[in-house]
């Protein structure tokens, strides 16, 4: 009863985190844009992002992520860490140390754009905004499909590749006067 408990609680921070980071790489393309603008347009528009970011950010995204964590570790001790013999919790693990890595990018760049330092275009943001797509499509469906995920690594490159293509090409095509 405890792991199904943790197991809700774990789904329900997953998603509160993705929305964190869906939100906030979005509040940074919007915020780069501003800072591309003229005075005092551009003071009053870098002030707000930089409070909207720090609110989004201390108060739904790092708590999500810890508590999202906690309860993913909780439930790999509660299966007496049984599930890291398995397979598709490999690949799940890989995603999600790639997710804490796409966590820290984030973080810096808060911090840049807080001291008005843009580090990448607007469209590369919209492209960056993708990468969290891309880890939860490979993490739900390595979760849900377990062995045959496994079973046919193969295609699901191919499909996770595939995916992550149609998507940058979009956001390139949809964005293309933007530079």
């Amino acid at each position: 009863m405890d792991y199904l408990i943790f197991k809700a609680i774990h789904i329900i921070f997953v998603v509160s985190y993705f929305a964190g980071l869906f939100y906030i790489v979005r509040l940074f393309i919007y915020h780069t844009e501003a800072l591309e603008g003229s005075e005092p347009e551009q003071s009053i528009l870098h002030k707000q992002y930089s409070f909207m970011e720090e609110r989004l950010w201390n108060i739904i995204t790092v708590p999500a992520f810890i508590i999202m964590l906690i309860t993913g570790i909780y439930m790999l001790y509660a299966t007496d860490w049984g599930y890291l013999s398995q397979g598709w919790m490999h690949v799940k693990l890989l995603f999600v140390v790639l997710l804490i890595a796409y966590h820290f990018w984030c973080w810096k760049t808060l911090k840049k754009l807080h001291q008005a330092k843009t580090g990448l275009k607007s469209v590369q943001l919209r492209m960056m905004n993708e990468v969290a797509t891309l880890i939860l499509f490979a993490v739900v469906f390595a979760v849900v499909l377990k062995q045959l995920f496994i079973d046919h690594w193969y295609w699901a490159l191919i499909a996770f590749v595939g995916m992550g293509v149609l998507i940058m090409f979009i956001v390139k095509i949809v964005n293309r006067h933007k530079a």
